[in-house]
């Protein structure tokens, strides 16, 4: 068998992105332009040619032997140990190389090249001398190198089990229409002490030997008690570096299908035989396609997403067309018909039909009732989908959003000090749990103040009184798709619009919060009331766009107008020209009133919902030692069984609260909260 010595990146249920070691920021960021990079590349002779997601040129720190300025085919470019490319990535400048001599930022490619063309006009130097980096790669936070070999080493080929055994693995996994001839042909071993599967995932060449990392199948309960496989994922160094299934796949190869899970990849190549690859994931289970791993997809000419059939799976399917490049994408529509893989081929259906469905990514501005047709049938069978991502701990929010939506812009505001930047840590926290990878601008508070705050909403325990605890709940809490600018007071929209962009490219982001815009913005004596509209009109519509076009949730926090404090807030009261609320999807108020009216209780109002237009209101309530705004009071027990019976109903109510003192219940009617003592 092939060599097995690799490290382990991290021990976690799904697979980590290298950025989620540390709490991760987003730097101020410019990328070079094609032209740029081109110019530079033929300035230092290097050759150059466009591909589908990168620039492809000669690579200069490899020794000896020219490389072919072209895309070219997997079996020229890999079997030929002499020539070898370097890929730069055409949105970041981000390159890496063949010879794995060379990976980092377009910078730091730049600065070596031009100190290796120094040293070379004096003295050819030996190979160990050439300028070789590796930037923006992380040290690794696990420490035993052992326990990853072990995992491989301890584990036996599945050909090697006896039919009872292989029956138990048929119990517990979803693998009974898999024959023996598919499992050996991912090289597949048992566990036979945890009863877990793994698959080793090689490097990128044809037929490559050497382990690159394991994924370890397992399957567990959630919390609604469904079975779910499980997949942890051990590498060497990174876990971007190999794709599961790509040393199967023939040199000469031009089309490819991208499944989100192991299991779905084994079933493709059963039922269709066509060459397959596995994503990677975040730690959170959705799958990603970080910048590390487009140079392998580049001398693909089509390439084919099929993952699950719900329309969360299908608006990643579209952000992943347009980071591949959505010229050469199809995608499986999910219908009720076009199922996972794993599931048709459990089902008994024929995949190679499915897969003939595929249909190509529509024009980017021209479109028709024909190509929506399929889309709008989508939409009407996953009507709570379509929805959006529930709130769990804000469940009346759902009542009125009915969920939180990819491409809409929501602006929040409320008077200050009301507690607008605790609420929406909680509200961003609380989708960022269920995988809806976000990314935080907080221009007016520093990260670090935010980060705790969200890592006692998270944990709910004030932690400054429980330090012990503070290294397992970090540990957790690391593991989240959590990205924060690194911005603080004013900025110019390029800066912050270039952040976003490359956040949403490298990182996936579905998310972004920016609180809030007058910090943002700044202020100038010099500017009159007018221009600062202008200003802020200009900052809304780009957001506007940004959220459009990169299909993104952007939440906008902004200041309400001087008014008299005596006087709850109005859509109207949002600081600026009404463009805001015109331009936004949904409008929330912080509504508090409680220096004015002890009695009364801050809460959440609704005043505009594109998407339905329901509109109301939703209490909060905060906990001082777990900054939470979420959970009311507990209520006080029924002494009567029969009373107590009666009024179980529904446990989530957030309008009903009782305390020793005094009852008050709050009932939504005509969008009026009433209280009663």
């Amino acid at each position: 068998m092939p060599s097995s010595s690799f490290m382990p990146s991290r021990s976690f249920r799904t697979s980590s992105h290298p950025d989620l070691v540390e709490m991760k920021s987003v730097d101020d960021f410019h990328g070079p332009t094609v032209s740029q990079m081109t110019a530079f590349l033929g300035k230092h002779k290097l050759g150059c040619s466009v591909g589908y997601t990168c620039l492809v040129a000669h690579c200069p720190f490899c020794e000896g032997g020219k490389a072919s300025a072209s895309t070219g085919s997997r079996k020229q470019n890999e079997v030929d140990s002499v020539e070898r490319n370097v890929y730069i990535n055409q949105t970041t400048g981000w390159t890496s190389c063949q010879c794995a001599k060379t990976k980092g930022s377009w910078e730091k490619f730049q600065d070596s090249v031009s100190i290796l063309k120094k040293k070379r006009k004096t003295a050819k130097p030996p190979l160990s001398a050439l300028p070789i980096y590796h930037d923006d790669i992380q040290d690794e936070k696990e420490t035993d190198p052992v326990k990853g070999n072990a995992l491989w080493d301890m584990a036996v080929e599945i050909a090697q089990c006896d039919d009872d055994y292989l029956q138990k693995l048929k119990t517990k996994f979803p693998i009974q229409k898999f024959t023996m001839k598919t499992l050996e042909h991912f090289h597949v071993r048992v566990n036979k002490s945890n009863t877990t599967l793994l698959v080793p995932v090689y490097g990128a060449a044809p037929n490559e030997t050497q382990l690159q990392g394991v994924v370890i199948l397992d399957v567990e309960e959630d919390e609604d008690q469904q079975r779910n496989v499980v997949e942890t994922h051990w590498s060497r160094g990174e876990c971007t570096s190999g794709l599961l299934g790509y040393n199967l796949i023939k040199a000469e190869s031009t089309e490819v299908i991208l499944t989100e899970s192991v299991l779905d990849a084994l079933a493709v190549h059963q039922g269709t035989s066509t060459p397959v690859l596995s994503l990677p994931h975040h730690a959170n289970g959705a799958p990603m396609i970080p910048q590390e791993i487009l140079p392998l997809l580049e001398p693909f000419k089509t390439v084919t997403l099929w993952f699950n059939n719900d329309m969360r799976s299908w608006e990643v399917c579209k952000q992943f067309a347009k980071k591949l490049n959505s010229k050469r994408c199809q995608l499986i529509r999910p219908l009720d018909d076009h199922p996972s893989p794993l599931t048709a081929l459990n089902n008994k259906k024929y995949l190679g039909p499915i897969l003939k469905k595929a249909v190509p990514v529509s024009h980017k501005f021209i479109t028709s009732f024909r190509a929506l047709r399929q889309e709008v049938l989508s939409e009407l069978c996953h009507a709570d989908q379509v929805a959006g991502v529930k709130w769990k701990r804000f469940q009346h929010l759902n009542k009125l959003l009915k969920g939180h939506r990819r491409g809409e812009l929501t602006v929040f505001t409320g008077p200050t000090g009301s507690g607008k930047t605790t609420f929406m840590a909680e509200y961003s926290l609380d989708l960022c749990v269920q995988g809806v990878n976000t990314l935080w601008g907080s221009f007016e508070i520093q990260n670090t103040r935010l980060a705790k705050v969200m890592l006692t909403q998270y944990t709910g325990l004030n932690l400054s009184k429980d330090l012990d605890k503070f290294d397992e709940s970090a540990d957790k809490f690391e593991k989240l798709p959590l990205y924060f600018m690194a911005f603080h007071g004013e900025q110019s929209l390029q800066k912050v619009l270039e952040a976003m962009n490359h956040a949403v490219y490298v990182h996936d982001i579905q998310h972004v919060i920016i609180d809030n815009l007058q910090f943002m913005v700044g202020y100038s004596d010099s500017q009159t009331s007018f221009d600062r509209f202008s200003v802020y009109d200009k900052f809304i519509a780009a957001f506007r766009a940004f959220a459009t076009h990169n299909n993104c949730h952007v939440s906008l926090v902004i200041h309400p107008r001087k008014e008299r404090e005596i006087e709850e807030l109005h859509t109207s009261s949002i600081f600026g020209s009404a463009k805001a609320s015109q331009e936004a999807d949904n409008v929330l108020i912080l509504q508090d009133q409680t220096q004015f009216n002890p009695s009364s209780r801050k809460y959440i109002q609704v005043t505009k919902n594109r998407f339905d237009g329901e509109t109301g209101k939703m209490p909060l309530y905060f906990n001082k030692e777990t900054l939470v705004m979420s959970q009311a009071p507990a209520r006080k027990k029924r002494k009567a069984k029969d009373k107590e019976d009666n009024v179980k109903g529904d446990e989530n109510d957030l309008f009903s609260l009782e305390s020793s003192d005094v009852v008050k219940e709050y009932n939504i009617e005509d969008d009026e909260l009433d209280y009663q003592e």
